[in-house]
């Protein structure tokens, strides 16, 4: 894959999105997508995660990203940056 075939988010996730399941899912649903990334709950209510992979894929999983799990009640699916380092693999990673 070229890099211009790549595209690389970071996000933040508003709602009821934490204690919800909503990071296993996310992990569960980009791996699904092929995507590589990460996603952590924030100290301040958010989750947060940095998707990379085909624009379409990125764009399918920032559309279920406002949905999310069955508990959740997502409010905003913000992008903050685009361009970044492609990550390897998909984690979960430790509050930040």
């Amino acid at each position: 894959m070229t890099a211009d075939a790549i595209r690389t988010v970071q996000v933040l996730i508003s709602g009821r999105v934490q204690g919800v399941w909503y990071r296993a899912w996310t992990e569960e649903t980009a791996r699904g997508l092929g995507l590589a990334g990460w996603v952590r709950n924030r100290r301040d209510g958010f989750v947060e995660a940095v998707f990379s992979g085909p624009p379409d894929a990125v764009a399918a999983m920032l559309s279920r990203c406002a949905e999310g799990p069955p508990k959740a009640l997502v409010t905003a699916v913000e992008v903050v940056a685009e361009g970044l380092p492609t990550p390897e693999g998909f984690s979960v990673l430790p509050m930040a």
